[in-house]
């Protein structure tokens, strides 16, 4: 891939598609180290201090609500791992058709350049539990919009020892009200 203007296409693994991310460092600083495979999570995530946090999302169009709960999110321990809902994941959520507006690369290279992110992946089903099977982090957080209690992810982590909980909601914020917004 020449450069992250060009579409991603769908049939690349995900694997392929972030190291032609990664490996375009004439337009990636540092961040795109940020990224990763999920086949290369285990050694990565030996790497990470504990306790590791792990979120989810789309991300879609990063504002002001996202970047905050991020920050919580990693204050909650000492490493935060995102996992990124790919573009067909993203499509499945019934946020519309033109959603995402930004390509799951793109997004990806945008919460891997945050100081509060260490890890950023990708997953192609609907929710990450598999994802979560693999991460095993010590806490999973979900925004306040979410009650914990009724997800699946939570009884994941729990089952391992590990903890679930809900950050505050920053209200106001919102992609989907933005878009329309935008479109007036």
């Amino acid at each position: 891939m020449a450069d992250l203007s060009v579409r991603v296409e769908a049939d690349r693994t995900e694997g392929e598609r972030f190291a032609a991310a990664r490996d375009n460092r004439r337009v990636l600083p540092d961040f795109a180290a940020k990224l990763c495979p999920r086949a290369e999570l285990p050694p990565r995530l030996a790497t990470l201090e504990r306790p590791v946090v792990f979120t989810n999302g789309v991300f879609d169009i990063l504002h002001r609500g996202h970047v905050t709960y991020l920050a919580h999110a990693r204050a909650e321990g000492a490493s935060l791992v995102v996992g990124l809902n790919s573009d067909r994941s993203a499509r499945s959520l019934g946020k519309g058709s033109e959603r995402p507006l930004n390509g799951e690369a793109d997004r990806a290279c945008v919460l891997a350049a945050l100081e509060s992110v260490n890890l950023v992946t990708l997953f192609d089903e609907q929710t990450p539990l598999e994802l979560l099977k693999l991460v095993r982090p010590e806490l999973y957080v979900k925004g306040g919009d979410y009650d914990v209690e009724t997800l699946a992810e939570t009884a994941l982590v729990r089952s391992w020892g590990g903890s679930a909980r809900a950050l505050p909601f920053v209200a106001g914020y919102s992609t989907t009200a933005l878009v329309a917004r935008i479109r007036g």
